[in-house]
């Protein structure tokens, strides 16, 4: 009786590992262990960086809320807590957006957090 080698399974998750390493450079998409290295790798960064996304992108949305209410006198912080006392709940990407694309709409809410604030 001949004896088994897991032939076809063995070759097609091989073959898997290479396709994911197709864009390497040199040996690390030619060769099995250094492509399933770099895989791993890159899937590891890759898991990381979504969440690091997230956390970017809060950072941008603040610096621009920031810097839009600055213009009209207040603090960020401020601004914030006056939302709260007012009861707008808007999450920051929303205000980010207002901020840069409708600018009108934004002032009415600075005014709304500066009169809940004093």
């Amino acid at each position: 009786m001949p004896r088994a080698v897991n032939g076809t399974v063995s070759r097609r998750r091989r073959k898997k590992i290479l396709r994911l390493a197709s864009g390497f450079r040199s040996i690390r998409s030619r060769a099995f262990r250094k492509a399933r290295e770099s895989v791993e790798k890159g899937l590891t960064y890759a898991y990381r960086d979504r969440r690091v996304r997230k956390r970017d992108f809060r950072r941008l949305w603040i610096a621009r809320i920031n810097a839009a209410v600055r213009a009209e006198g207040l603090t960020y912080s401020k601004f914030m807590h006056g939302l709260k006392l007012a009861n707008i709940d808007l999450d920051r990407k929303v205000l980010s957006d207002m901020a840069i694309n409708n600018q009108e709409a934004f002032q009415t809410l600075t005014k709304t957090a500066q009169a809940k604030l004093a």
